[in-house]
């Protein structure tokens, strides 16, 4: 709870710029105006029979039919042991926001029915699908967030609060399947290689990890492999000795590929559970650099053939759709397992999230929205959905 308000309060820029966007569209219609609770068709809860008009009192919330309870889903299956969660990581669903909308109308019906709205049609889908591609959530995952969002509704009238809560079930069901903590697994060292591109973030997500693993009581070692930046090197010193954790390191100019392999010997001889091997910044054109990322997965598979067994990719969300091309090429040299995004309090555009989930569906372990330790926790699509559409959780 306390991580999403910090997540709601500092994606208030994207939030307040799809509420400013919605509230818009609502008021450009040319029949908005104040409905009153009769003019108000409230919108079936799923699987409730549509009764007709009837002129007896509506009911009270007390002669409401009663709303079955979610049946969770079954856990997916695991090639290894089952992987435990990160510190802190509660189960969520984006069943209960999927959900939402039926009992979002019937309670926006009588709650809000003083609200402005507009008739859902073709011209009012157009705006919400721009409003969604400002907000960098991709022109295809825009597309098909408003047609689910659209399907079976066309003709209706909806408020603004009835729009942001449909998005956020919509929003919610994209992330669902890729929201996943970053597992450990029997295989000890576990290794995790970090990469991503200069000023990413990687040093200082690795910090968290490390301290936080450190603090559920694992073993862990850090590999400084940005032996380029002395300040690199400097900074996952001072985490290390924050959290308790060693850090290897090598002199500056060394090579990084060599400097993985001791660390890896020496995560075997003290039992360690999971080694966190750190890398320059590497910009994606840089054949070069890109290369030598090579080597180290290479070097390392001379240890152990199936390491690394994890590599994190750590996004700058700030970077907008930039971070889906950074996507594509780290998978193809480093055979990415997994996503980090950081930075998340710094943009207006929090929607390139759901881009990466919609395009390419792999496991978003957790997101960053500030500096300090706390500010980095696994990633929650329902909490991550009300929060990029200005909801309460």
């Amino acid at each position: 709870m306390a991580f999403f308000s910090k997540l709601k309060e500092r994606l208030f820029k994207s939030s307040s710029k799809l509420e400013e966007g919605l509230e818009a569209i609502v008021a450009d219609a040319p029949d908005a105006k104040p409905e009153t609770a009769a003019d108000t068709v409230p919108e079936p809860a799923p699987g409730e029979v549509p009764q007709p008009p009837s002129e007896t009192p509506a009911a009270t919330p007390a002669e409401l039919p009663h709303m079955p309870d979610e049946v969770p889903a079954a856990p997916a299956e695991t090639p290894m042991e089952p992987p435990q969660e990160l510190p802190g990581q509660a189960p969520s669903s984006a069943a209960s926001l999927a959900e939402k909308p039926g009992l979002l109308g019937r309670i926006f019906g009588r709650g809000e029915s003083s609200a402005p709205r507009r008739v859902l049609d073709d011209a009012m889908i157009e705006s919400l699908e721009e409003v969604l591609i400002q907000a960098d959530m991709g022109v295809e995952t825009a597309l098909r967030v408003t047609a689910n969002l659209a399907e079976g509704r066309m003709g209706r009238k909806l408020s603004v609060a009835e729009i942001k809560g449909l998005l956020a079930g919509e929003i919610a069901r994209i992330m669902e399947p890729v929201a996943r903590p970053l597992p450990l697994y029997a295989k000890k060292p576990q290794v995790v290689l970090v990469v991503g591109v200069n000023g990413s973030g990687k040093t200082t997500t690795i910090g968290k990890l490390a301290s936080q693993f450190r603090a559920a009581g694992k073993k862990v070692v850090i590999a400084a492999g940005d032996t380029f930046r002395a300040a690199a090197v400097e900074q996952l010193q001072v985490w290390g000795a924050r959290a308790g954790v060693p850090v290897m390191t090598a002199p500056e100019g060394s090579d990084p590929a060599s400097l993985a392999f001791d660390a890896m010997d020496r995560a075997e001889r003290e039992g360690a559970d999971l080694l966190l091997i750190d890398t320059a910044g590497r910009l994606q054109n840089r054949q070069d650099l890109m290369e030598e990322l090579a080597k180290i997965v290479r070097v390392i598979r001379k240890k152990d053939a199936s390491a690394p067994h994890n590599t994190l990719l750590v996004l700058d969300a700030t970077t907008g759709q930039n971070a889906l091309s950074q996507v594509d090429t780290f998978r193809k040299l480093a055979d990415v397992s997994g996503l980090v995004m950081t930075k998340l309090d710094g943009t207006a555009k929090g929607g390139v999230l759901v881009a990466l989930a919609d395009r390419f569906g792999l496991p978003i372990h957790a997101i960053g929205v500030g500096e300090q330790i706390d500010d980095l926790a696994p990633f929650d699509p329902q909490d991550f959905a009300c929060a990029l559409v200005g909801m309460d959780g």
